[in-house]
């Protein structure tokens, strides 16, 4: 097993290089045949083969660094057109990048053909690469057959989510551990590729698969991740974990707010075109506001009005009710969907970005009504504002809208208890990936007011 094991990633990484390698390659190509002659022919560069080399090294650096960021590397691990779509974004970054560094080169805006060109070129063989590497991958390694243990818990939403993905894995048995920890041994025995055990009762079966070099996928609790994102203190000659009272030191909290203003600037200034566009289309189409203030809350519970282009309706919860957005949602407006697709209604939120109230990233804020009801049901959910509320986060990243509370507590907990300046940074690349995504703003089922999911 462990052998079949270093060999998938041996194989994942080859393909993976390969790739890279090509698409260096076709940036290679552009460097000799139109850019290098240009700064050569205006005195700009004289390059000697080392030269020359290091400037596709950069591009190679640069394009590794995104892949590895955005998940390139994990072909067989990530659905085909989620690789796809990283890989388009990391070429995308690497070549912006290489312009503005051959126009600095030249002192001058170069021309943009040759890249563009190099960019079309690369986005077709992704496409193809991408394509043939799963289809290979999953040819010669069929999906993972899994044994389910459960508990008193129903287990449907899991094996749900393990069946989503049928190329990779394969529920082949399942046992309840109220058939006793024999049993479950004795299946767990037999020739499985991996165990999935459940959140309680787990501790005896673990360690019982761990020994016997077992693969297992868990399911968290909420104190499992308090406990992954605890600091490691090496005070006594055993190891001691220690879980801070509060979510952010200082120095994070200095650097957070720094990134928060440089970056809503930037941003606001960039995307003021495409607001003002916005707001004339929103206030055209039915003469109502264009913007729409909802009370939220941030860090600590403290409520404050959240700024978004109206998406929706004038009288779109004239019953007063509180609810999230459904499937295939009547109230919202044909511009309304298109903007919510495209996430360009919460850029008026930059302007709460700037007042204080909200940070680029962080755990998306929530009605006072919705965190009422989630509360009685769920005290452990006000955890997630012991930061402030975010732009964009850690649970739209890897989650969906519709994703459950307490998965979206869970992932939130995660980004809480492992906060570092560069997650940040990494969470606002991959926002960018999100934005096509049409699931990470798929609704919730038309009967339901949150999101929470009727028992």
């Amino acid at each position: 097993m462990k052998r079949i094991e270093s060999l998938k990633r041996l194989i994942i990484l080859q393909l993976s290089l390969i790739g890279l390698l090509v698409h260096t390659g076709v940036y290679a190509y552009f460097w000799f045949k139109e850019y290098y002659p240009y700064l050569k022919y205006h005195g700009h560069a004289n390059f000697y083969f080392r030269g020359h080399v290091l400037i596709i090294l950069i591009y190679f650096v640069l394009l590794l660094f995104f892949a590895s960021t955005y998940g390139v590397l994990k072909i067989g691990y990530l659905k085909p057109i989620d690789v796809f779509i990283s890989e388009f974004f990391s070429l995308l970054l690497a070549n912006v990048l290489s312009y503005f560094q051959i126009s600095l080169m030249a002192n001058w805006v170069v021309m943009v053909r040759p890249i563009a060109a190099a960019m079309v070129i690369q986005t077709v063989f992704s496409i193809v690469w991408v394509y043939v590497c799963n289809t290979c991958y999953f040819r010669v390694f069929p999906p993972r057959e899994l044994l389910i243990v459960y508990g008193e818990r129903p287990i449907d939403d899991i094996v749900a989510k393990f069946e989503s993905r049928k190329e990779k894995y394969k529920i082949v048995n399942g046992i309840n551990i109220s058939e006793g920890i024999e049993s479950v041994r004795k299946e767990i025995g037999k020739d499985y590729g991996a165990v999935v055990l459940p959140a309680a009762d787990r501790n005896h079966l673990l360690k019982y698969c761990y020994s016997r070099s077992v693969r297992v996928y868990m399911m968290p609790k909420i104190s499992d991740v308090l406990v992954k994102g605890a600091t490691q203190l090496h005070l006594f000659d055993t190891p001691i974990y220690l879980t801070r009272e509060y979510a952010l030191k200082i120095e994070q909290r200095i650097a957070k707010r720094a990134i928060d203003l440089i970056c809503s600037l930037l941003l606001l200034v960039i995307a003021s075109p495409f607001m003002l566009v916005t707001a004339i289309a929103i206030k055209l189409y039915d003469g109502g506001p264009v913007f729409y203030k909802q009370i939220r809350c941030t860090l600590g519970q403290r409520e404050f009005y959240i700024m978004k282009f109206r998406s929706m309706r004038v009288d779109a919860e004239k019953d007063g009710v509180a609810r999230l957005a459904s499937k295939n949602d009547s109230r919202i407006t044909p511009i309304g969907r298109f903007i919510r697709a495209t996430r360009i209604d919460e850029l008026p939120q930059l302007l709460n970005i700037l007042k204080g109230d909200m940070s680029f990233i962080g755990p998306r804020p929530e009605r006072p009504e919705i965190i009422a009801q989630y509360l009685e049901d769920m005290p452990e959910f006000a955890f997630r504002m012991k930061v402030k509320a975010g732009l964009a986060g850690y649970a739209q990243v890897y989650g969906k809208y519709n994703t459950t509370p307490y998965d979206k507590l869970k992932l939130d907990l995660t980004y809480i208890e492992q906060y570092s300046v560069w997650l940040d940074l990494k969470l606002m690349l991959l926002t960018l990936k999100i934005l096509i995504k049409p699931e990470s703003t798929e609704g919730v089922d038309g009967t339901q007011i949150t999101a929470a999911r009727k028992k």
